[in-house]
């Protein structure tokens, strides 16, 4: 029988889907019958056949859809009758347990760790979230020990939760479709270019970036800072960009990403914790040597020396002298970072299967 597979989680999905989510969703649907609980953006369609979404509140959104998200699994739990919950995020696993318990059944849940859980209340939004770090962390823990199974997606989500006590039942990396990545890299522009694409949070470094490339400025001539997102400490960028050879792109289409990874020398990420990073993988795919962090995920991607440089997390001096340095000589890390990204790609397929593997373990 085909597993019945309900996927809960706060990220936004605008309908009709974009050409990615389509095919991730396609894909899954050839070895899994599919329903998606999670939130849609601002004026989008808020639901079809598969999806049930929230639309946004004008204030308080996050809280309202956390406070209510027990009642909507034990609705979706109702309805779709899942044999497997699949949960994205760890607090998102301990409110979909109440769920269930709501609903009154059994039916198995995976909670899926894509990152470290501390980092919500900490690094995202306003410094008063941090008042919210007990309980979240209460939770986030309550979730990972009492999940019938949990799924990590490197090393590092792994060992977090092997802290909690707990043995991930799988390991594999969230959907991600290459393909715009994976044509032959482009020669690197004669121009040193850094590139930073990730939201605009302290989560991923976007401070630590905007105190070590007035330095870098100083010490590569001609040196050109381009940033892709949005986010809460966006100023960081606006005041950069007023002192510096900084450009600014809000949103870009994966395509584009593709473009601006080609016309860069290296992309720049000095996340403070992340779970694997995207973008990682797909600058290496460009042949793009990454500058990042000595922390979380990215560990698992960047070998120091070899196809990129690690920095000390949070210091801004070791960040700059690492740019410089990659920005004045990128060409043998450069060729080192397509192969060194093998290990980590796979096709939808193969990513639909796995996840069709671990909701039939449960039964």
């Amino acid at each position: 029988m085909r597993p019945r597979v309900l996927f809960v989680g706060r990220t936004r999905y605008r309908l009709p889907l974009d050409e990615t989510l389509r095919k991730k969703f396609d894909t899954l649907k050839e070895v899994v019958d599919v329903r998606v609980l999670a939130s849609a953006p601002k004026g989008a369609p808020t639901g079809d056949d598969t999806f049930t979404l929230v639309a946004p509140r004008r204030v308080l959104d996050g809280p309202a859809f956390h406070a209510l998200l027990p009642l909507r699994v034990a609705r979706e739990i109702r309805s779709f009758r899942p044999t497997a919950i699949i949960v994205q995020g760890a607090h998102e696993g301990a409110l979909a347990i109440a769920g269930r318990t709501l609903a009154r059944t059994r039916v198995p849940i995976v909670v899926d760790v894509h990152g470290d859980w501390r980092t919500a209340t900490r690094l995202y939004g306003s410094p008063l979230r941090r008042a919210l770090n007990p309980i979240a962390d209460r939770m986030a823990r309550f979730a990972v020990r009492r999940a019938d199974a949990v799924r990590t997606i490197t090393d590092f989500t792994t060992e977090l939760v092997r802290a909690e006590g707990v043995e991930p039942a799988a390991t594999f990396p969230a959907f991600m479709d290459l393909e715009p990545f994976l044509g032959e890299p482009a020669p690197l522009p004669e121009r040193p270019v850094a590139l930073f694409v990730g939201v605009l949070e302290l989560y991923k470094g976007i401070d630590v970036l905007a105190a070590a490339w007035p330095d870098v400025a100083e010490r590569v001539t001609g040196a050109e800072l381009r940033v892709v997102g949005r986010g809460s400490r966006a100023e960081l960028v606006e005041e950069l960009a007023r002192r510096t050879d900084v450009t600014w792109l809000r949103e870009l289409a994966t395509e584009e990403i593709a473009r601006e990874l080609d016309a860069a020398t290296c992309l720049v990420l000095p996340s403070r914790g992340e779970g694997m990073g995207r973008v990682v993988v797909e600058a290496l795919c460009r042949g793009r040597p990454v500058v990042g962090s000595d922390s979380g995920g990215i560990r698992d991607l960047v070998t120091d020396g070899h196809n990129g440089v690690l920095a000390r997390t949070g210091d801004a001096v070791a960040l700059a002298e690492a740019l410089a340095r990659v920005l004045a000589e990128p060409e043998p890390l450069a060729a080192n970072a397509r192969p060194s990204v093998e290990p980590f790609l796979a096709t939808p397929e193969e990513y639909a299967e796995r996840v069709r593997a671990l909701a039939a373990s449960l039964d």
